[in-house]
């Protein structure tokens, strides 16, 4: 599905944080990318979600080059292609668990055929993980287990080729994050969708089924 090749990013306090690497990535992959701090793990996640640009290399998505896209065919192909769970969940204060939850859906131009399937979608995911109650309160009123559970539903309203999650449960406790990262394997497993989560978390990277460590711009399993 998609596939990185002679992958190289560089910074200039940090010099080059990869290292001609390369990638492989299969339709319904469940992988971890684990590694010290610094190591490059973000921006790994980034240029895989189309967010940076390498410096050099190739990032192939169903055959075609990522890199040869426009800004807005880059934008296009984020919102249908990528769903996004990060360490903070960046909900928007001012709307509430719901609109949040659609806010991806209202950024394409969709019929209201659409809009209903999304709305019962919407409904079957939040039912799934455990939000039925929060849909009408704000991100202040809630807490932050329940907060990622939110942005879980949200990076996957418009059904991803894959989702990625950059350190998903950095900033759970214990018990939220073993609920999101079984929450996590369970969208992978029953719904097919490519995950890719990078990771300090032993506990979250155990239920991957691949595992590799990014060090020293490297990946290696």
């Amino acid at each position: 599905m998609l596939r990185l090749t002679g992958i190289t990013k560089s910074f200039q306090q940090r010099g080059i944080v990869l290292d001609n690497l390369d990638l492989e990535i299969k339709e319904g992959d469940s992988i971890a990318i684990t590694g010290p701090s610094g190591s490059g793990k973000t921006t790994l996640m980034n240029i895989i979600g189309s967010l940076e640009s390498p410096d050099s290399g190739d990032i192939i998505f169903r055959g075609s080059s990522l890199l040869k896209l426009s800004p807005d065919e880059s934008a296009h192909y984020r919102n249908r292609n990528v769903g996004y769970v990060f360490q903070d969940h960046m909900l928007l204060i001012h709307l509430t668990v719901k609109e949040n939850i659609m806010l991806p859906v209202f950024a394409s131009i969709n019929t209201d055929d659409i809009l209903r399937e999304k709305e019962e979608y919407a409904e079957m995911l939040i039912e799934r993980t455990g939000i039925t109650g929060l849909v009408n309160k704000y991100p202040f009123n809630i807490s932050g287990g329940e907060a990622q559970r939110v942005t879980l539903v949200r990076a996957l309203i418009n059904k991803p080729s894959f989702l990625l999650a950059d350190e998903p449960t950095g900033s759970l406790d214990t018990k939220n994050a073993e609920l999101l990262g079984s929450l996590l394997t369970e969208m992978n497993k029953d719904y097919g969708i490519t995950l890719i989560t990078a990771t300090h978390s032993v506990s979250l990277a155990s239920k991957m089924e691949l595992c590799y460590r990014l060090e020293n711009g490297k990946l290696k399993q």
